[in-house]
């Protein structure tokens, strides 16, 4: 497989936390710095209805009269989502994430979320790629 031809599979976060739309701003927040994480998909009933972010909850709390433990995710959450499935090419998910300006792809298969590739994992496979490759036949010692 070449390097352009490499599927999202192979370096997207796998089984992402997700949260469902009834729990709180709160709850989503603790959850996001517990696991170090900036993207929460959102459920409803088991089916994928949004996503919300730091940033969100951020924006929100900036407002002095809202209680992030009286507010739910269902109010906070981005309903525009960006989905591809398993086998998509990574140079087009990352050009999906250019063109419409999202930090996350969900990655989908089968109506489930089975990941996320975000913008940190873009730049993992970024420095993967631009890496020198070693060449271990070159080394002392090194039989032919």
């Amino acid at each position: 497989m070449t390097r352009s031809e490499l599927s999202i599979r192979t370096v997207m976060t796998l089984a992402p936390h997700s949260i469902g739309d009834e729990q709180t701003l709160a709850t989503a927040k603790a959850r996001m710095q517990q696991f170090r994480i900036r993207h929460l998909p959102v459920l409803h009933g088991g089916q994928l209805v949004g996503v919300v972010t730091e940033r969100d909850i951020a924006v929100l709390e900036a407002f002095e009269d809202l209680d992030p433990d009286k507010i739910t995710v269902d109010d906070a959450l981005t309903e525009h989502l960006v989905t591809v499935a398993p086998d998509a090419r990574v140079a087009d998910v990352a050009d999906t994430m250019a063109r419409e300006r999202v930090g996350s792809v969900l990655i989908v298969e089968g109506g489930a979320v089975v990941g996320i590739f975000t913008t940190v994992d873009a730049c993992r496979v970024l420095a993967d790629l631009l890496r020198p490759v070693v060449d271990h036949s070159r080394e002392p010692g090194h039989a032919e």
